[in-house]
């Protein structure tokens, strides 16, 4: 099956994905200093640029979109089904680049806490910021 987009509009397509400020990262933040918490945003010193990352707690956390970062189990995780070989191995990567810079940032004494998108809809959301808060207390 071929793209129904031609070059220019998928390329257009894909250069409004953003990495940062994304919707469940603004959501959490919010949250996050709604609540007091004072945070810094993707630290360039630590593995992985952490989108939120709260110094007093040794904290840092991930927010991940399923699809991105091939979250297993999640209905939002759906492999394209052109060029499936080359979207496996991408995400694929991408699993294995966020296991390594879990794996650093342990190593320095850092909490690691990922939290996917579909964590941050609304039959999950309550649950995952109770969770949170519990681990900032």
């Amino acid at each position: 099956m071929t793209d129904v987009h031609d070059k220019a509009t998928r390329s257009y397509n894909m250069s409004k994905i953003r990495s940062k400020d994304t919707s469940p990262e603004m959501l959490v933040r919010k949250w996050l200093f709604s609540k007091g918490f004072r945070f810094r945003l993707h630290v360039k010193d630590l593995p992985g640029k952490p989108d939120i990352v709260l110094p007093k707690h040794k904290l840092v956390l991930f927010i991940n979109g399923c699809f991105w970062h091939g979250h297993n189990g999640c209905k939002y995780f759906v492999i394209p089904k052109t060029r499936r070989k080359w979207w496996l191995s991408k995400i694929l990567r991408t699993k294995q680049l966020d296991s390594e810079n879990i794996t650093k940032l342990a190593a320095k004494g850092w909490k690691v806490k990922s939290i996917f998108e579909c964590d941050l809809m609304k039959n999950k959301l309550q649950m995952t910021l109770k969770g949170l808060q519990n681990e900032l207390h």
